[in-house]
Formats: C-alpha cells, structure tokens, sequence
C-alpha cells in the first residue's frame, strides 16, 4: 500500500469541512481527490 500524500492533520481538516456541512465536491476539488476516495 503506498503512503498518503496527506499528512493526519490535512485529513482531519478536511473530514471536519464534511461534518460542517461543506459541499463533498468542493472539498474534493480543494484536496484533489476524488468524492469516491472522500466517502471511502
């Protein structure tokens, strides 16, 4: 499995973007990932 390119803290930041109720596709489109990976 490779590394994330993401440190804990930017994973973190962007999962409590998705509980305040953020848009899924502008917080992908902010980190560059797909809303497949976000959801999984």
């Amino acid at each position: 499995m490779n590394a994330s390119k993401f440190s804990d803290a930017q994973k973190a930041f962007f999962v409590e973007l998705g509980e305040k109720g953020g848009p899924v596709a502008e917080i992908c489109w902010e980190a560059g990932i797909s809303q497949v990976t976000y959801f999984n």
